[in-house]
């Protein structure tokens, strides 16, 4: 491990004009479906290149169910699946070997990836000085935190709950996300399991205030006539 993180090290970018490394920060950004997670992920990769930054996209079981970030509102790029095998700092070092700059990496849906993984974020952080940016869920279907998710709110150096505000079927602040199997709200089963599958039971997700995630409430099959209180 010393070793791996020595060639981190030396391979660190500097600072134009100066003697230290640029200091480089892992943060991550949550919150529930919708509030616009992916489209942020993206709009950050747009900010940082057109600054002349290179940087990787990463993704795991994207909803578009390819290796893509994409979004609810059409905007997608291309992105690296990563798997349990991938060694984030191997993949760094691969782009190296072939004379690429690597600046910062965006991972998008990162309650899905490894706890290894996120470790292994924060040694490229600290030891090759490029700038983690971690897109995701806080909790799962049961309201509990992703191992991942987890990990990263231990180690970042910053942690931003999205602002976009996502709603209830009553109106109130949506917060947790609820697994909903045959029109019920479900708490048991794999944490990670795929939604929209279709068959006799399609598995969908739906996110609830907490007084309607705790009561297992889905609301009306249909939107009632007018506008939704918004209180």
């Amino acid at each position: 491990m010393t070793a791996d993180l020595d060639d981190l090290s030396a391979l660190a970018r500097p600072v134009p004009g100066g003697d230290a490394y640029q200091p480089a920060r892992l943060k991550f950004f949550h919150g529930p479906m919708d509030c616009g997670k992916s489209t942020l992920a993206l709009q950050m990769d747009h900010n940082h290149a057109r600054q002349g930054r290179r940087g990787l996209l990463l993704t795991r079981l994207d909803r578009s169910g390819a290796a893509r970030i994409s979004t609810r509102i059409g905007l997608d790029r291309r992105a690296i699946e990563v798997t349990d095998e991938l060694d984030l700092r191997e993949l760094v070092r691969g782009k190296w070997a072939l004379g690429d700059r690597v600046d910062y990496l965006i991972c998008d849906e990162v309650q899905f990836f490894a706890v290894d993984q996120v470790e292994q974020m924060a040694d490229l952080v600290d030891h090759a000085g490029i700038d983690v940016y971690a897109f995701g869920l806080a909790t799962d279907f049961r309201s509990e935190l992703f191992p991942a998710t987890r990990r990263l709110l231990e180690l970042a150096d910053g942690v931003y709950r999205l602002q976009v505000e996502v709603l209830c079927w009553c109106g109130r602040r949506g917060q947790l996300n609820a697994r909903v199997v045959g029109n019920r709200v479900v708490r048991e089963g794999a944490q990670v399991l795929t939604g929209d599958t279709g068959g006799d039971e399609p598995v969908h997700y739906q996110v609830l205030c907490r007084a309607h995630y705790r009561a297992g409430d889905l609301g009306p099959a249909a939107p009632a006539a007018g506008q939704l209180p918004l209180g």
